[in-house]
């Protein structure tokens, strides 16, 4: 995308003056002639400039050249972070590389992937999750499995503990994170694959108040800007977010009561990108 192309023309270009036929002031249209390795193109758009300045510019991709695409250009970042260290460690790389840029770090929302499974108790919500993750067919799972270990799983004990795993030429930290995995939550092999063929990424799973501590949690120790919230399922997931774990969020001050603005820009406390043409 190129940005330049929504500062075609000045904020006030656009008349529309019905009773003198006129559209648009000419004088106020400016011609972008961008060319580029990859895109060439004269401009201008026959289009106004958003209210927005221009769409919110969005990012995914935790690779090396991910991070910098992300502190040169993108506005939020979809990203996938396991826990609070490996989000905190994400989260000062990529804001520090866009001080490094001359980028205010407040100009990017990061914003992890996060599967919430709400319960009256943490026993019941962790049944959900249980339940959720036995429904995934175990020849799909045990593929998961091997793949993330590098090793062929479907040999191991379905019943039993994760035998121990030599390193293979596979993803070293994927190998990792399925161990510590299992480990972590004393899981059998089964239980590991069906949560690996399903979803296996950061979960908050709980009561509103614990979802609620966790998320906090996150945005105090500065390892995200909020969260891109996923349901187990629908309408029930959403609505047990919506009208359980929203409110507890709004009485700790966490949360809105009453929308910023009429656009995801000014919703996600973004600045209305500055228009070169135009001086407001």
């Amino acid at each position: 995308m190129v940005t330049g192309l929504w500062d075609s023309w000045a904020d006030d270009a656009f008349v529309r003056n019905v009773d003198e036929g006129i559209y648009f002031d000419p004088g106020k249209m400016h011609v972008l002639d961008h060319k580029g390795e990859h895109l060439s193109v004269r401009g201008p758009l026959n289009i106004a400039r958003p209210i927005q300045g221009w769409p919110v510019i969005v990012q995914a991709g935790a690779s090396d050249a991910g991070r910098q695409l992300a502190a040169e250009t993108a506005e939020a970042v979809f990203t996938a972070q396991s826990d609070r260290a490996a989000g905190g460690e994400f989260y000062a790389d990529v804001k520090g590389r866009m001080r490094k840029l001359g980028r205010s770090p407040d100009h990017m929302k990061i914003l992890p992937a996060c599967l919430v499974v709400v319960g009256d108790t943490v026993e019941e919500a962790r049944a959900k999750r249980a339940k959720l993750d036995s429904l995934v067919h175990y020849a799909n799972a045990i593929g998961s499995l091997s793949i993330a270990l590098g090793h062929d799983a479907s040999k191991f004990d379905p019943d039993g503990p994760l035998p121990e795993i030599p390193e293979s030429n596979a993803s070293k930290s994927g190998r990792q994170r399925a161990i510590d995995l299992a480990r972590r939550e004393d899981l059998t092999v089964r239980q590991l694959a069906q949560r690996l063929g399903g979803y296996a990424g950061l979960a908050m799973v709980g009561t509103p108040a614990k979802i609620a501590d966790e998320m906090e949690a996150w945005l105090a120790a500065d390892a995200c800007d909020g969260f891109t919230v996923m349901f187990p399922y629908l309408p029930m997931g959403l609505d047990d977010f919506v009208n359980r774990v929203v409110p507890e969020l709004q009485r700790r001050g966490l949360f809105r009561r009453e929308y910023e603005g009429a656009t995801l820009r000014e919703n996600l406390g973004l600045p209305r990108p500055h228009n070169r043409f135009f001086q407001s």
